[in-house]
């Protein structure tokens, strides 16, 4: 694996750290396909269960697009999207630990994982008008789907940043903690999700991503389809088995 994203296994959850402190951890090239590759890697590997993805120092996540390598004719895209990520299904949960501002790409990188865990200094925001730009990586896609509409719009209209707190308020993230302890806070919530059976924890995450863009007639359909699936499943009896025998369950995701 590339310098540019450092990777780790504990137990169940892969964390990825996107190593590039001295540039405020901005996306050049080799980022972009080194976080892609990894992600292409990690969606096929059956011994990963949650994805936590994460940045080396506690000032940025990830100032989004280095400017310098565009400036020489760099694109930090692929055919997923901005870092490898933004345009991607990635269909196991994916958690961003945001040691720092995340603006910008950074912050679309943000919004296309499933939860946030945030670092109580972490300023958020997409502020491409002010350069005459829209953020184009996903922000006006997801943030309206996530956020108040009308915060949506001030944020990309004004360009201006928030704070953990106001994100916290507005539902943008789902723990602020102290800089110190994000990376741990966010291991400890995919550590939670890891104890659950994989391929439903996964069912569920497809379920409810689908059924936003869903009527409630046609979200119905997907969800009983599911469950019978699901209820046929052998992570289903082993649950039930492991309840009637007080114990914990051991999940194959079969």
């Amino acid at each position: 694996m590339a310098d540019e994203v450092l990777r780790q296994r504990i137990g169940k959850v892969e964390v990825l750290t996107i190593n590039r402190p001295e540039a405020r951890n901005a996306i050049n090239r080799a980022t972009a396909i080194a976080l892609g590759d990894a992600l292409d890697e990690l969606e096929a590997d059956d011994d990963c269960w949650v994805v936590v993805l994460t940045a080396a120092g506690d000032k940025a996540f990830s100032a989004g697009m280095d400017l310098k390598a565009f400036a020489t004719g760099e694109f930090p895209m692929t055919e997923k999207g901005f870092a490898g990520l933004t345009k991607r299904a990635f269909p196991k949960p994916l958690i961003a630990a945001v040691n720092g501002s995340a603006l910008a790409g950074g912050f679309e990188m943000m919004i296309s994982c499933d939860l946030v865990v945030a670092a109580d200094h972490a300023k958020f925001g997409i502020p491409e008008v002010t350069r005459g730009l829209i953020a184009g990586a996903g922000g006006l896609i997801r943030l309206p789907k996530r956020i108040p509409t009308a915060v949506g719009l001030e944020m990309a209209l004004t360009g201006d940043p928030i704070d953990a707190a106001r994100a916290l308020e507005i539902g943008l993230v789902n723990r602020v903690v102290p800089g110190a302890s994000v990376l741990d806070e966010a291991l400890a919530l995919a550590e939670r999700i890891a104890k659950n059976a994989p391929h439903a924890v996964r069912v569920s995450k497809d379920i409810m991503r689908q059924a936003a863009e869903l009527t409630e007639a046609e979200a119905w359909v997907i969800s009983d389809a599911a469950f019978g699936a699901i209820g046929a499943s052998s992570d289903a009896l082993e649950g039930a088995v492991a309840f009637t025998e007080k114990r914990e369950p051991n999940w194959t995701g079969s």
